[in-house]
């Protein structure tokens, strides 16, 4: 080729990676993870960005796996694109294409060695108990009903407290992870009740798989004091797997929010945005009786 002609030689595309600040209500899907039978949240993200990027096949990186029925307030996630949509465009331009089960709060770019679970250090995650004597039908679909009898939120405090640090939670493991080790670091555990609402936070490194749940529902035997503070705690130290049977159920469960050394999103756009319940106040006094 003369050297003075141009070059004819197409530019690679530039590949740019964004970072999604994501909502979904968990009931809908069979969890974030593609499967090959169900609707998960990761294929519907992914089909989505396609439309919008057919360049190159798209893949969604999150920063946790969160399980089938299990919410999310501010999951995170990356993908790589090479069109040229605006990082900021890709909320409002996901959003009229995503089912309305699943929210993008905000969307910012990233440089190409960031990774949304990688670079995580740390994901917390939000669980609420309901613990009215009466259902309520506008907290079914996020909280678990428990109104046999009022929890003993004092002594579940105390046990989430002998969680923090770095042990081996593998009594709180379900069959069929992948993980070589049960070892994880809790870097934070909170518990408040508001009436009739108990909310239990945990922040840790990493979560094992199914282990919040399992974790929930060992808890809530010993609020109930089916199960004494020592014998929970024996359980887990000694990873007596065989005896942790019972686990929550997911609607009560909500990843909050994974962390990074350094703020991704705005503040409104990932920080603490599942509601809190404060209206569920206690149930009230028996009526008197009349003559």
């Amino acid at each position: 080729m003369n050297p003075s002609e141009p070059s004819t030689a197409t530019e690679p595309p530039l590949i740019r990676r964004i970072a999604l600040s994501l909502q979904y209500e968990g009931s809908a899907f069979c969890g974030w993870q593609r499967q090959r039978q169900g609707n998960s949240v990761q294929a519907a993200l992914d089909e989505a960005i396609s439309q919008l990027d057919p360049i190159r096949p798209v893949h969604t990186v999150a920063a946790g796996r969160t399980d089938a029925g299990v919410h999310a307030a501010g999951q995170v996630v990356h993908f790589d694109c090479c069109g040229p949509i605006p990082a900021w465009r890709w909320a409002p331009a996901l959003n009229g294409r995503l089912p309305g089960t699943i929210r993008v709060r905000e969307a910012v770019e990233r440089p190409l060695d960031w990774h949304a679970c990688y670079s995580a250090t740390y994901r917390r995650y939000r669980y609420t108990i309901y613990n009215g004597r009466r259902p309520n039908l506008f907290l079914t679909p996020w909280t678990w009903h428990r109104y046999q009898a009022r929890l003993d939120d004092s002594l579940m405090g105390e046990a989430l407290q002998g969680l923090l640090g770095l042990h081996d939670f593998g009594a709180f493991m379900r069959a069929g992870s992948r993980r070589a080790h049960s070892r994880t670091t809790i870097q934070d555990v909170s518990l408040e009740r508001e009436g009739d609402l108990v909310t239990v936070e945990i922040q840790a490194s990493g979560f094992l798989y199914g282990m919040v749940r399992l974790l929930m529902g060992q808890l809530v035997a010993v609020g109930e004091h089916r199960l004494s503070l020592e014998a929970f705690e024996r359980r887990w130290r000694e990873r007596r797997r065989s005896e942790v049977k019972d686990a929550a159920p997911p609607q009560g469960l909500c990843l909050l929010r994974a962390g990074y050394g350094e703020p991704i999103f705005s503040e409104g756009g990932w920080y603490d945005c599942q509601p809190r319940y404060f209206l569920a106040a206690q149930d009230p006094p028996p009526l008197p009786k009349t003559d």
